[in-house]
């Protein structure tokens, strides 16, 4: 279609130009064209004869049979009448288009050519060169896909401690009880211009890391120390619920599907494994914890906000992995849970994180 619209545009140009070039004695051209007539004739008859005594030749030999050298000879007698007739139809066209016009005749060459990144135009009147337009095409480049893209973040799952000089068997808060909700927002960029095996993931997380004491324990201030005593009440539920605002970082690997077409490659991870390594930093934006209790026959329900020696500034190593957005998570924060405590306890995670 661009090749039509673009010689339409030029043609009425060059048939203004066409003044410029001298009328043929077009008489000679028609005479001379007659004359391809028979030439015709006589090439496709002579081409046939050709034919004919290679089909005898072949039934002599006994490679065909009498029926089938009939067959043959009546088919290629068809194809040589017919090729007289359009070739003759052709000399008959260019003849009556020049007693039509007396001569002034204007035409496209047959080698005008679009290939590749270029083209080529070449137009002739009465049989004159009289245009040739030979442009470079201008190559298109591959636009790559966009480098960055954004999530939704969430992950949900157990939390607990690590405490100095005891294993997490040992650990004085309930395993099952214990957990933790996280939610975000993250960028993720390919490293490379030309390839997605690698990308860094950055953004922010709100965390909310939940840690539920056993034997019906509390945590108390005392100073600049925070440990567990007994309530002296039964307690229905206790939990220590430490809010913090994180920015986390990750590289990120694994494959990814290629989509190129001749304009564009597009990278998708979509059902691809990935493995994300990293780590956070933040800070704390509070501290609060939440006892549930029967004091003389009433429920009482107290939402304690206090310090609590709990770090100001959040940090620690994470990690991911799993298929597209459904994601084994692991966080373990290298500050510890309380400042100055006499025995070192620092939070760890483990869930399923979702990259919506």
């Amino acid at each position: 279609m661009k090749t039509i619209t673009f010689y339409s545009s030029v043609l009425f140009l060059l048939f203004v130009s066409q003044v410029m070039f001298g009328q043929e004695d077009y008489q000679k051209k028609i005479e001379e064209l007659k004359i391809e007539k028979q030439r015709i004739v006589e090439q496709e008859k002579n081409a046939l004869k050709f034919e004919v005594r290679d089909i005898n030749k072949r039934l002599e030999n006994g490679d065909i049979s009498e029926n089938e050298a009939q067959v043959l000879k009546e088919e290629v007698a068809k194809q040589r009448a017919l090729n007289i007739e359009n070739r003759v139809a052709i000399i008959d066209n260019r003849i009556a288009l020049l007693e039509r016009n007396k001569g002034d005749v204007l035409t496209l060459s047959e080698i005008d050519t679009i290939y590749g990144d270029r083209m080529r135009l070449d137009l002739f009147i009465d049989g004159k060169p009289a245009f040739t337009f030979n442009p470079r095409r201008h190559k298109r480049e591959i636009k790559y896909d966009r480098r960055t893209y954004s999530d939704f973040v969430m992950a949900i799952g157990l939390n607990n401690a690590l405490i100095e000089g005891q294993s997490l068997s040992d650990s004085p808060y309930k395993i099952g009880g214990s957990r933790f909700f996280e939610m975000g927002w993250q960028w993720r960029t390919r490293v490379f211009k030309n390839s997605n095996w690698l990308r860094f993931n950055y953004g922010f997380s709100f965390q909310f890391n939940g840690l539920k004491p056993d034997d019906n324990q509390i945590f108390v201030q005392n100073g600049d120390q925070t440990v567990l005593e007994e309530f002296e009440y039964n307690l229905d539920k206790s939990k220590l619920r430490m809010d913090n605002l994180v920015f986390p970082v990750h590289f990120e690997v694994g494959p990814s599907r290629m989509r190129k077409t001749e304009r564009s490659i597009r990278y998708s991870i979509r059902d691809q494994f990935r493995l994300g390594f990293g780590g956070y930093g933040g800070f704390n934006l509070g501290t609060r914890q939440k006892l549930k209790y029967n004091r003389d026959g009433e429920d009482v329900k107290d939402k304690l906000k206090r310090d609590y020696n709990t770090s100001d500034l959040i940090y620690g190593v994470s990690g991911y992995m799993g298929i597209d957005g459904v994601l084994l998570y692991l966080k373990y924060d290298l500050n510890p849970i309380f400042k100055d405590a006499d025995i070192k306890q620092n939070n760890i995670s483990l869930g399923l994180r979702f990259d919506i």
